[in-house]
């Protein structure tokens, strides 16, 4: 079960006690401390980790603003509920610009109380399960080296990140561009936001409008509602147009009016919708190639390519291979319940000199199949025979 540990500090003994008997006997699960004034209180936060503060407003000393403001910078992540006397409104109205979670009014009403600490609570759980579900989405999409090219990537990365700029991600398949793209956005003032990807190339080009930009009931033959699009669904945050470069031209168009105007209208509409969205695009492609070939918009081609990041071939940072292999065998091993299963330097060295045609796609499935088939220890020979293509 668990265990919720509250902080109150009031410095009116009596509502102290009230507080602290309504807290216990509500639940078993609420340990409550107590704190006399706001510098006790200040300090058993600083030495200890709680789920919730209520604080008092009016107090000796310091009062419950300042002990809000020094609390919020020493633990950002503690929700206050402040308690007011009836002349404290505006203060409380103040603390919650502050970033207090609410305030209830004295004398406490019972309900009132049980149900903001509830609440409270909850906010904080979802807050640390979003924390952690954010981490494992960051590992998930880890870039993994150490060679010249990927660090110069992620010092582009941290450049570009904070900014709206939109990035085209080049290289070959296989190579990683989803990772960059998922990078952007999360090292972005948009990682709170939606992340959603659209591959321009798995959609049949009579439905990419649809996707992008949704439809209105009765705009095609199985338009049986209204639908939004990609770019409604990634509003305040990013969209991720994979291999844009197999993109239809009519479809280009409408993605150049969308980024010249950030609106979009829907298929079969003609009432425009705003949208705020950064737009990552990627190609495995020669759009200039593209472009004197007219299949590809010379002018969407400059809107999207404010900057450019071109992402290695796995052949061109050979040095990678051993850290890609440790990576992939961790993983594999955290998925399958399993240790991690070790190289010998001799199977590694072997690994390097192959010609990686498919990428840090083909490695991993390789390093599984490795995983799967070979000994204790993956050797040479198991190199040979399990990983020829």
């Amino acid at each position: 079960m668990f265990m919720a540990r509250i902080l109150v500090i009031e410095d009116e003994a009596a509502i102290r006690r009230v507080l602290v008997k309504i807290l216990t006997e509500e639940n078993d699960a609420y340990q409550v401390e107590e704190a006399e004034n706001g510098a006790e209180g200040l300090e058993k936060l600083k030495k200890q980790e709680y789920d919730l503060v209520l604080c008092d407003i009016k107090m000796p000393k310091m009062d419950g603003v300042e002990v809000l403001e020094a609390g919020r910078k020493s633990k950002p992540e503690t929700p206050f509920i402040m308690i007011s006397g009836h002349g404290d409104l505006d203060t409380a109205v103040q603390t919650m610009r502050m970033g207090a979670f609410d305030y209830i009014s004295k004398p406490p009403d019972l309900n009132r109380l049980l149900t903001t600490v509830r609440n409270a609570l909850d906010r904080k759980e979802l807050v640390a399960e979003n924390r952690i579900l954010k981490k494992k989405v960051s590992k998930n999409f880890q870039m993994v080296g150490e060679s010249d090219e990927i660090h110069g990537i992620k010092e582009m990365i941290d450049k570009v990140a904070p900014t709206d700029a939109r990035v085209l991600i080049t290289g070959s398949n296989g190579t990683g561009k989803e990772l960059v793209a998922h990078w952007i956005h999360q090292k972005s003032p948009r990682s709170s936001a939606p992340f959603v990807e659209v591959n321009c190339a798995a959609i049949p080009s009579e439905l990419i409008e649809s996707e992008l930009f949704g439809h209105v009931k009765g705009a095609f033959t199985s338009a049986v509602k209204d639908r939004a699009g990609k770019f409604e669904a990634a509003n305040k945050g990013t969209l991720f147009l994979d291999e844009i470069g197999d993109m239809s031209l009519s479809a280009q168009a409408k993605v150049l009016r969308a980024l010249q105007e950030s609106k979009v209208s829907r298929v079969g509409s003609d009432k425009d919708i705003k949208v705020d969205v950064r737009v990552v695009a990627a190609t495995n492609k020669d759009l200039q190639k593209e472009i004197s070939e007219g299949k590809f918009r010379e002018d969407l081609y400059h809107r999207l390519a404010v900057i450019l990041i071109r992402v290695p071939s796995l052949n061109d940072r050979r040095e990678d291979i051993p850290l890609l292999i440790e990576h992939f065998s961790g993983k594999i091993a955290e998925e399958q319940g399993t240790a991690p299963k070790g190289f010998t330097e001799k199977a590694i060295k072997l690994l390097q000199d192959y010609d990686w045609t498919g990428n840090v796609r083909e490695l991993r499935n390789v390093v599984e199949r490795l995983v799967i088939l070979g000994g204790k220890e993956v050797s040479e020979e198991d190199v040979r025979l399990f990983a020829s293509k």
